[in-house]
């Protein structure tokens, strides 16, 4: 994989990016100026982030797979540790297709009805290969997403969702917050990882 140099990071007019950031030359990055990264991130091969008014921020440890896909007018949030695998399309905006309105870019607005709102992954949430997020979901810390499933509302906390549409089916366990402390104190005392 070949990633943007920090001077080719620099010149992509992202809105901030911290250390260790790794973006494939590959990826795709639309209205960088709405675009925040922490650090220690890497955005993989055909990844297509497509930035709207609310603009997309990603913060520390996060890894976004190959062909993912963030797109839409509201905010797209992702808290530490958090990740996608590929595959995975969050959506902040959606067409209306009832028949009520006309859809798609190349119609002018007032003949659409296109709605948006804001999507969350808290800290440590990971979504499986294939996942589909819609506009207006929040996936609390620790929330999972299984493959190939249908994220429609929020998921709550350390909580296991599978399915289309995607519904609870258990917990999962907590250790990794553990973890995160060790990793936090190793990077402050100056330690490589």
């Amino acid at each position: 994989m070949s990633f943007y140099s920090q001077e080719e990071l620099q010149a992509l007019g992202l809105a901030r990016f911290g250390a260790d950031v790794r973006i494939s030359k590959k990826a795709s990055i639309y209205n960088p100026g709405r675009i925040s990264i922490g650090s220690h991130v890497r955005i993989d091969d055909f990844c297509v982030l497509s930035a709207g008014e609310g603009g997309i921020e990603i913060g520390d440890y996060v890894h976004i797979a190959v062909y993912c896909l963030l797109i839409g007018a509201g905010a797209i949030k992702f808290d530490d540790f958090s990740g996608l695998s590929s595959r995975v399309s969050i959506y902040s905006s959606n067409d209306d297709y009832s028949g009520e309105h006309l859809t798609n870019p190349t119609v002018p607005a007032q003949f659409l009805g296109v709605t948006h709102a804001n999507v969350l992954l808290g800290k440590h949430v990971i979504i499986g290969s294939g996942a589909v997020v819609l506009p207006g979901v929040s996936l609390e810390e620790g929330a999972v997403v299984g493959s190939l499933s249908f994220v429609t509302k929020d998921c709550a906390a350390f909580s296991v969702y599978l399915g289309t549409p995607a519904r609870r089916i258990g917990e999962r366990k907590r250790d990794l917050l553990e973890l995160e402390k060790q990793l936090r104190q190793q990077s402050s005392q100056g330690s490589d990882i």
